[in-house]
């Protein structure tokens, strides 16, 4: 393994620049900064998921995809280098078959919510899709992995199918989307 950080503070970022992977300076507010730094934000909600009760199954996924996810921001903060390959995303697919085989069709848009759980599993999903629109801007002008890309989008649908598994493991119904509620119900928008 390579060197580990004894000192946590360099003072080398005081001035609005960050260090990529390859040795290079770049300002905090770099497109390639602001990618991993999302990818990082992801792994950190799926953290935050991982913190309270989930089925194994979920557990041992997420906990897999964690370990993705750095290899995600290793390869983003270092131009040129590749760690997610096809591999990756043929993973990705066969759980999200594996998860959504067990769960009923959809013939509704869904609200994030129900469990605690599902509802973090969500804000992972749309922290997930703010990733992908970042990458696949960043990929034009950097030459960004096309896997990588891909491995954002199909993450997202696993988290999606991952929040309705929650729910499901939990005893608790998707919440349904109903399209023009309150003037159904005979209320005005204003209240």
């Amino acid at each position: 393994m390579g060197y580990r950080l004894s000192k946590i503070y360099t003072r080398t970022g005081d001035k609005g620049t960050t260090g990529l992977g390859d040795g290079s300076r770049v300002r905090k507010d770099d497109p390639r900064v602001e990618a991993y730094g999302t990818v990082d934000e992801l792994n950190s909600v799926i953290g935050v998921l991982l913190a309270g009760e989930v089925p194994e199954a979920v557990r041992d996924c997420l906990t897999d995809i964690q370990h993705d996810l750095f290899d995600l921001g290793g390869e983003l903060s270092v131009p040129g280098f590749v760690a997610i390959d096809a591999r990756y995303v043929g993973w990705l697919e066969q759980v999200l078959d594996r998860f959504n085989a067990e769960l009923p069709p959809l013939a509704e848009f869904i609200l994030p919510g129900g469990t605690a759980a599902a509802a973090t599993c969500h804000l992972a999903r749309t922290v997930c899709r703010r990733a992908e629109r970042l990458v696949a801007g960043l990929a034009p002008e950097a030459g960004i992995n096309p896997e990588a890309i891909a491995y954002l989008n199909r993450l997202s649908d696993l988290l999606f199918v991952l929040s309705r598994a929650l729910n499901a493991a939990a005893g608790v119904p998707d919440v349904l989307w109903k399209k023009n509620r309150r003037r159904d119900a005979g209320q005005s928008s204003d209240g």
